[in-house]
């Protein structure tokens, strides 16, 4: 086996795929071989890439038609490993499996976020329904919605709406606490189900107004719009 021959054994030596004779011939090079050292470290790193991709959950079905539609427009650009080119060759498919995983994390991403929200809304539930079981909590009918305001003794306080639609598109259902005059953001409420609920996250003192507002999904510190409802503790 010449030289060349030798240097082409570097990608395959690199994904383990060589016979023991073929193996030993390459190791007894690769001892005398600078220029194959330093591919087999590039291509070492590569590889294992390469094997931590294959082990992520599988991408949800239009990522992975987008990938396999762009992989068969290149296909004639593949080059077989045993090839005269093994090094361009595996560079081009840890460049497919690079483009993989960044479509692979964009969609983690995504269903993290979806989950952290549901968790979110979740703990909203629980807190507002255990501020409406609390011994000594007071209902307040709303006006302008059928609907609740609950406080606790302690001030906890939480909402029931019922039939609240979805918030226009950009935009949210921001809720206020007023006392003295002066409106504090005090939460959201989140709508279009049968029965919204949600914890105010500020205390509700004697005679304020508890108030929500359509504002812009991001909130806002003062109320831009006139109240959709309102109670007075």
């Amino acid at each position: 086996m010449d030289e060349n021959e030798l240097h082409e054994l570097t990608a395959p030596y690199a994904l383990d795929a060589l016979d023991a004779d073929e193996r030993r011939a390459y190791e007894a090079h690769l001892a005398l071989c600078d220029r194959c050292r330093g591919d087999l470290a590039v291509l070492s790193d590569t590889a294992g890439l390469l094997a931590y991709a294959a082990a992520g959950p599988a991408p949800p079905t239009q990522l992975r038609e987008r990938i396999l539609g762009a992989a068969a427009a290149k296909r004639e650009n593949v080059v077989p490993l045993r090839s005269r080119r093994p090094f361009q060759a595996l560079v081009g498919v840890a460049a497919a499996a690079a483009a993989t995983a960044v479509g692979l994390g964009v969609w983690a991403a995504s269903l993290s976020s979806e989950l952290s929200s549901k968790r979110a809304a979740l703990a909203d539930e629980q807190r507002a329904a255990a501020i409406m079981a609390a011994p000594g909590a007071r209902r307040i009918a709303l006006h302008g919605r059928l609907g609740t305001l609950v406080v606790a003794p302690t001030g906890e306080a939480a909402l029931a709406v019922r039939q609240l639609p979805a918030a226009p598109s950009g935009k949210t259902y921001e809720l206020w606490v007023i006392a003295g005059g002066k409106p504090r953001p005090a939460g959201f409420l989140r709508g279009g189900g049968g029965v919204s609920t949600a914890p105010l996250r500020l205390t509700v003192p004697g005679s304020a107004t508890v108030a929500a507002t359509v504002e812009p999904a991001s909130g806002s510190p003062q109320p831009t719009t006139a109240p959709i409802f309102s109670a007075t503790s």
